[in-house]
């Protein structure tokens, strides 16, 4: 393996999370106007570098990414395997979205994944046994992704 390959496989690793030392960034933040998307991001290059821990790359939350734009988890992972930062990852996303939406629907899309709630009973109950397990304190969790960053705060040491 010559030096300059060596430094590059350094920086990859460099620049993927460690999510068995912390998690993935709140499904809340947004890059380009899309929530889900940073968070996402951390788990495909933690998974990458195989530094993942117990979090998911492309599951069921980020699936609500992928199917509103298009994109194939697949070739989105290996724009991160090619060691892009979010803004190229971004850009690339722009170019490759199946389905384009405008800035208005992106900031409408994303409020809605902020305020989504389970909606029938069996995902109310799915979410109320993943609550229990994290806090049975915490009274303010409404939305996957409160429940998400309580689950991300308890796991490394947090109180709920």
């Amino acid at each position: 393996m010559s030096k300059s390959q060596q430094t590059t496989d350094v920086e990859k690793r460099m620049a993927a999370p460690n999510l068995r030392q912390r998690p993935p960034r709140s499904p809340r933040v947004r890059l380009g106007g899309y929530v889900i998307l940073p968070r996402m991001l951390d788990k495909g290059r933690a998974t990458i570098a195989k530094q993942n821990g117990e979090y998911n790359y492309a599951c069921p939350i980020d699936e609500h990414f992928l199917n509103y734009t298009g994109i194939n988890p697949d070739q989105l992972k290996e724009e991160l395997a090619a060691g892009k930062g979010d803004s190229k990852i971004l850009e690339w996303v722009q170019a490759n979205a199946r389905h384009n939406q405008t800035p208005w629907e992106i900031t409408q899309w994303s409020a809605y994944q902020e305020a989504r709630v389970p909606s029938d009973y069996e995902t109310r109950e799915y979410f109320n046994e993943l609550h229990k397990a994290a806090s049975e304190q915490s009274e303010d969790i409404a939305t996957w992704f409160d429940l998400l960053d309580l689950d991300d705060h308890v796991t490394f040491g947090g109180k709920a």
